[in-house]
């Protein structure tokens, strides 16, 4: 009764993700799990456990005092190492904290340790890191790509009619029966 009008029509915003989203926690490996393979994605990891594999991610990875890291490449927005990584790393900011251990190579724009720190490698400044990651796809593949075999279409009593009538035929040479096969193996001469 008593509602204000409103001239334009009310709108919902779309969340884009910001530079905060990525800098947060949203994963965990507890410790005591021993994981194998690779990591991919975007996000924020913690590895408190035991991780053996290549990891490449958008966003926070964070070592924990008891995680261990083992790999060939480590590749991730922003690299905390509280534990040990054994593998060359390559971030856009990598902090050691004074429990931490890295052997490996370090490619970086921002580098900080703490006192107490180890790191058993070379490392190399750059003024922006190109981590080769590739952004998660948005749009699905097209269509087609992702017709199954069911959804083909199926030809029609009559197409199939038409395609059969219009094929030539192929004779197939005549088959012997058992018994001829029998006969024949009978026929045969002996030799002396």
């Amino acid at each position: 009764m008593f509602r204000k009008k409103s001239d334009a029509s009310p709108t919902v915003p779309v969340p884009t993700p910001s530079p905060t989203t990525l800098d947060r926690i949203t994963s965990v490996l507890s410790s005591g799990i021993n994981w194998k393979g690779n990591l991919e994605g975007s996000g924020g990891v913690r590895i408190e456990g035991t991780f053996e594999g290549d990891i490449s991610m958008r966003g926070l990875l964070v070592v924990g005092e008891t995680g261990r890291v083992t790999c060939q490449a480590l590749r991730a927005n922003t690299v905390i190492v509280a534990g040990a990584v054994k593998g060359d790393i390559t971030a856009e900011r990598l902090e050691i904290r004074s429990t931490g251990k890295v052997w490996g190579n370090v490619v970086t724009v921002s580098f900080s340790t703490e006192e107490g720190a180890f790191l058993r490698g070379q490392i190399t400044m750059e003024e922006k890191v190109e981590l080769g990651i590739v952004p998660p796809v948005e749009n699905p593949p097209e269509k087609a790509e992702m017709e199954t075999p069911a959804e083909k279409k199926m030809p029609t009593e009559e197409e199939m009619f038409v395609e059969k009538e219009m094929t030539p035929q192929k004779e197939k040479p005549a088959e012997k029966d058992w018994l001829t096969l029998q006969s024949d193996t009978e026929e045969e001469p002996k030799q002396p």
